[in-house]
């Protein structure tokens, strides 16, 4: 393993042109103190959890300290935020120290998020919260627990000083560890710009990072729309189907290797309903957690827009090209959706009606107020020839007999599987979660953290979320929706 002083560091994005980003260090902090460290992912990305956890590991965490073989710079880019175009975007308070091969051979990016001003702050302070950090944390965890593409995050630690937001609040840095930061909003900056060349090398990179199975295509930009599109629609299959809302789904919050990323005002939801919208900033709901399927089909034709310079010669081909990978989303989304309704519901093979049963499980528990992940979870306690272990997810329902009625249906799709009901309940435990980090449980750890400094609650919250399939007796508390003065109906970015 190595030492906190000299990270086995391979950078590649710092070999791109100048133009691709500002090559700066971060900006020091007065007292840093450790938070919390990622002791499996620091094994995982090589590194010694011991030394990145000593006064010299920290140095490194907080931005105090450049590691050897680091090559620290800010991103550039663009993006559509909530539809509007802002043509120059960019690291505005994150700095890539640079890349690490883990055990498994995949190249991961290090970066320190809340690093201090750069040439993209835009009047910023270039500084995080420890709310909006501790939250990262917490939630991008989880996420991986729950088998989600995301980003980790390896450490959070605090800087000593005092950030303004909505009142002042502990500063702190999170060290994110990502496949890439490279977003749909780098593609549009060049894009934007006419800069084709540019647009290329960006291209050929992502493919080569990325898309190596490209190369061998006859179109490999080609290639590169369809791969990414896949990943995308399988992603956002995968948030809808544990009542993840993101939040703030902006095109420079989009990653291009299919990654969850940027956790702002992210949250997951308690009673289902369709229309959920818990960011501060998304007056309109745009991006409700019922319309994030059709933003992503939105974000990917800003992708596909700009890559139609490298999709032909022949602008108008191009142009049909980019058409033609777009319109294959919405089946992408809707198998890959189907495909894991019916696991959640236990159901073996494939019926015409399947989609419809289970938009019918969506609408009565829209109706009853009943929770998302209790009534997945419960179901898979039930057996599929008896009602008599039904009283617990009945009582989910504000009318019981909603549930009745579906049942009937779902025991008769059941019937028809020759899976024993011990088989069929030990598959839908292992995909439908006992717990999910539910907004009250991350807000109690987050004010315990700010106002007490005591991170005890978070490290127990933490630890009980990475193993989300398991049934914890002893921490049944995990499980439980919010009473009613627990209820978090707003998040906020913390920018």
């Amino acid at each position: 393993m190595t030492n906190t002083a000299s990270f086995a560091f391979d950078n590649s994005y710092a070999q791109l042109p100048d133009r691709f980003f500002v090559a700066m260090p971060p900006t020091p902090v007065a007292g840093p103190s450790l938070a919390k460290l990622n002791h499996g992912l620091a094994r995982h990305l090589g590194l010694d959890p011991q030394a990145l956890g000593s006064a010299e590991g920290l140095q490194v965490l907080a931005g105090n300290q450049v590691p050897g073989g680091a090559h620290p710079l800010a991103m550039v880019y663009a993006g559509h935020q909530f539809g509007g175009w802002s043509p120059q975007l960019g690291d505005g308070r994150a700095i890539l120290l640079g890349e690490l091969t883990d055990q498994d051979g995949v190249r991961r990016d290090m970066l320190l998020k809340g690093a201090g001003r750069t040439p993209f702050s835009r009047g910023g302070d270039g500084r995080a919260a420890l709310g909006p950090v501790l939250r990262e944390y917490i939630v991008s965890e989880a996420m991986a627990a729950l088998g989600v593409p995301t980003t980790r995050a390896l450490a959070a630690v605090t800087t000593g000083e005092t950030v303004m937001r909505e009142a002042p609040s502990p500063g702190a840095i999170l060290t994110r560890i990502a496949q890439s930061h490279v977003r749909i909003g780098t593609f549009e900056f060049f894009a934007a710009r006419g800069d084709v060349e540019a647009l290329g090398l960006l291209a050929d990179y992502v493919i080569k990072r990325h898309y190596k199975e490209a190369t061998e295509t006859e179109n490999p930009y080609r290639a590169l729309l369809d791969n990414v599109i896949q990943r995308q629609a399988e992603l956002i299959a995968s948030w809808q189907l544990i009542g993840f809302i993101h939040g703030v789904m902006n095109t420079d919050n989009m990653s291009i290797a299919g990654e969850t990323i940027d956790y702002g005002p992210c949250a997951f939801m308690d009673f289902y309903q369709a229309e959920t919208v818990y960011s501060s900033i998304d007056h309109g709901g745009r991006y409700a957690y019922c319309n994030q399927p059709q933003i992503g089909h939105w974000n990917l034709s800003c992708l596909a827009q700009s890559l139609i310079p490298l999709l032909g010669d022949d602008e108008d081909a191009a142009i049909e090209a980019a058409k033609d990978a777009l319109g294959l989303y919405p089946d992408l989304f809707d198998a890959s959706y189907l495909a894991g309704l019916r696991s959640k519901l236990g159901l073996g093979g494939k019926r015409d009606g399947d989609l419809a049963l289970g938009q019918d499980l969506l609408r009565r528990m829209e109706e009853n107020q009943a929770d998302f992940t209790l009534t997945f979870r419960g179901l898979c306690s039930l057996s599929g020839a008896s009602a008599e272990a039904d009283a617990p997810v009945r009582a989910l329902f504000d009318n019981p007999s909603a549930f009745d009625e579906w049942a009937i249906q779902w025991r008769r799709r059941l019937a028809d599987q020759p899976s024993s009901d011990g088989e069929r309940q030990a598959a839908m435990r292992a995909i439908n979660p006992a717990v999910i980090p539910r907004n009250h449980l991350v807000e109690e750890a987050i004010t315990t953290a700010e106002e007490n400094g005591d991170y005890t609650v978070m490290e127990d919250l933490v630890s009980v979320l990475s193993a989300p399939f398991e049934d914890q007796p002893k921490n049944s508390r995990y499980t439980l929706p919010p009473r009613n003065d627990q209820i978090v109906r707003a998040t906020f970015c913390g920018t």
